[in-house]
């Protein structure tokens, strides 16, 4: 049996392997960083906040950028000239104009590049392209909605499975209001339905800290009321009452021709005020006359028939 040549035999001892992911990943967000070394830029959200980036990195992380940078357009004729066109000009004109068409589609990749991006706030869309370039992203209630619909929407599943990971103990208390806000504008996608299912759970356990917070101020007036409406809902109704009385002098604040009467109102039919002490209702609520005397009163006489007649149901507000 022939024996075999040094070079067919590795010892393990004879060589080593150097990584240095570490290394890489911040010459990658350097290069990002670096417009003059990038070849495409996203002018990103309402204003239009340029974010740069390399096409070829891009493309080889997503099949989505891919399509977008290096997939050639479908060849397009031109209209036709008029009758009176001479034939010959005609059909070199028209033999000429697919050629001339995926030169152009194969000469682009390499040009500098200007794209509009309108679905994603400038700071998710930072993230993302961090995350293609580098590896790596620092996930952050604020931007998390945002870059996990991003994930899914320019196919990249990793990221997205880390950002559904993330989310089932980021929901703090601390953290609930800037989620459902970010919700808002990102409604339309997949991802956010199951996100906000879990937020709003979060919100019905934790119902008198959540009213509490400041930050329940910044939520959009449909919102508010679907939390005021929840029946599953664990909080008593004067915190209830406050919260609706923060988020409309927060609003009044930022809309001057706004009435406090009226804002509040569009909360009085979510909250039970008969079940709120009649020396509260007194000493708190009806000295702010910002709501109607009516209801108060229905609240006060149900809660003097309730000690004589239990079953009596409650008023009508």
């Amino acid at each position: 049996m022939p024996e075999a040549s040094g070079s067919e035999v590795a010892d393990e001892s004879d060589y080593s392997i150097f990584e240095n992911k570490t290394g890489l990943a911040e010459d990658m967000k350097f290069l990002a960083s670096m417009p003059e070394l990038c070849d495409v830029t996203f002018l990103v959200g309402e204003t239009k906040e340029p974010i740069c980036a390399v096409k070829a990195v891009l493309a080889a992380r997503s099949r989505v950028f891919q399509k977008m940078f290096y997939q050639a357009p479908s060849p397009q004729r031109k209209k036709e000239p008029p009758p009176k066109e001479n034939k010959i000009r005609l059909f070199l004109k028209r033999s000429s104009e697919p050629l001339l068409n995926l030169q152009n589609a194969a000469q682009q990749p390499n040009q500098h590049q200007t794209v509009i991006i309108e679905e994603f706030e400038p700071d998710v869309f930072r993230q993302l392209i961090e995350y293609i370039h580098t590896g790596c992203v620092t996930l952050q209630p604020r931007t998390l909605l945002g870059l996990m619909n991003a994930a899914d929407y320019y196919g990249l599943e990793q990221l997205r499975k880390a950002c559904t990971g993330f989310v089932q103990c980021c929901i703090t208390v601390d953290t609930v209001c800037a989620l459902l806000a970010s919700a808002e504008r990102y409604i339309q996608y997949k991802c956010t339905k199951s996100l906000v299912h879990k937020v709003f759970e979060f919100v019905d356990e934790h119902g008198n800290e959540v009213l509490n917070l400041g930050s329940f101020t910044l939520l959009p007036q449909h919102v508010v009321r679907l939390i005021l409406a929840r029946e599953e809902l664990r909080a008593d109704e004067f915190t209830k009452f406050q919260a609706a009385l923060m988020w409309s002098k927060k609003y009044c604040d930022s809309n001057q021709n706004q009435d406090l009467k009226d804002v509040i109102g569009n909360f009085l039919e979510y909250i039970q005020f008969h079940k709120i002490p009649a020396n509260v209702l007194m000493r708190e609520v009806h000295p702010l006359d910002l709501v109607p005397s009516r209801i108060i009163v229905n609240a006060l006489a149900y809660q003097t028939r309730q000690a004589s007649i239990p079953d009596t149901c409650p008023p009508t507000e």
